[in-house]
């Protein structure tokens, strides 16, 4: 094992869970980051994977894997998230490695990209509506669906949230409630409307008592996984879209859903300290995109503002041989 695969393990079984108190969901982020740089590391050079040297990793490769990522159709935002996962790892290295420190610098002086601060994409009530709708209730995996759909919604939750939360996270007891563990390890209390009780009462009566301690499951009985949540939604914006034909022109991923719940709480509360509560931000700085989607507030604005009347006029034509000259006349 070379000295890159002992500080990877180190960081990764040791460093993030133990002292840095890592969630789960933050240490697979970096896993995958680190996977794929040394996939692409190992093609680069010509070198297995485990056969890889730190001195390998400086910040040309660095870089050069970056702009791969990018070609190959990841956003700005995936970019520096990458980026940040790997300066958090050659920050570990700083105190365990001070021979590379000249090579460390040079890695952390690679810049972020700005990102378009783009408005938040998000569903109308009627789509929201179409989309619970989808799911046949008839049918198992129909009243799963339902239960997850309804709860991502309601609740505003992350997909690692959603696929994330087990059968004591869930408290039957009146009013009936979501505990919820988001980032940063922040925890929330979340009461549920009685549409979305009903909703996972009834996959509860069907759910697997044998299977994993995971509120939802796959038809194995093990704990639902991203990428089956996201196929799960892909699978009935496609049926909804036919009562709604508009979802045909929208990306609609897990986290639209949440940016629905966030937009139609704060329509209806017009309270944006309330929506930020709701989904569990750190800062109420990050639920102000939503203010700038919603047009409401923008709307009570031109109301209330007078703008200046124009004083009408009539417009002349010029006159043909000014205009003649005007436009050949040379400096």
């Amino acid at each position: 094992m070379t000295a890159l695969a002992r500080y990877l393990t180190a960081w990764l079984r040791e460093h993030l869970p133990v002292d840095r108190a890592a969630s789960p969901n933050t240490i697979d982020a970096y896993t995958q980051t680190l996977s794929l740089l040394l996939r692409f590391a190992a093609t680069r050079l010509g070198r297995a994977p485990s056969a890889l040297m730190l001195e390998d990793i400086d910040a040309s490769l660095i870089l050069a894997f970056l702009e791969d990522i990018e070609r190959r159709g990841a956003s700005v935002r995936t970019r520096n998230a990458r980026l940040a996962a790997i300066k958090a790892f050659f920050r570990f290295l700083e105190h365990r490695v001070p021979a590379s420190l000249e090579q460390i610098r040079q890695v952390h002086a690679i810049p972020r990209k700005k990102a378009d601060e783009a408005l938040v994409a998000w569903l109308s009530r009627a789509e929201i509506r179409a989309l619970l709708a989808a799911p046949d209730p008839r049918r198992w995996e129909g009243v799963r669906d339902r239960a997850m759909l309804s709860l991502a919604y309601a609740c505003g939750l992350r997909v690692s949230e959603l696929t994330g939360l087990g059968l004591a996270d869930y408290d039957r007891r009146d009013p009936a409630s979501l505990h919820v563990t988001g980032k940063g390890r922040r925890e929330r209390i979340l009461p549920l409307w009685k549409e979305t009780r009903t909703a996972l009462e009834a996959w509860l009566r069907l759910r697997d008592p044998d299977g994993d301690a995971a509120l939802f499951h796959n038809r194995s009985g093990r704990a639902m996984s991203r990428s089956g949540f996201e196929y799960v939604l892909a699978r009935h914006v496609a049926v909804a879209a036919k009562a709604e034909p508009g979802l045909l022109e929208k990306r609609v991923t897990p986290h639209v859903l949440r940016h629905s719940c966030a937009m139609h709480t704060l329509q209806a509360t017009g309270d944006v300290r309330k929506v930020s509560l709701w989904l569990g931000h750190a800062s109420i700085q990050s639920t102000e995109i939503y203010l700038r989607a919603d047009p409401t507030e923008k709307l009570e604005m031109i109301a209330g503002a007078a703008m200046p009347k124009l004083k009408p006029g009539r417009f002349r034509p010029p006159d043909k041989l000014l205009a003649m000259l005007s436009g050949k006349s040379g400096p």
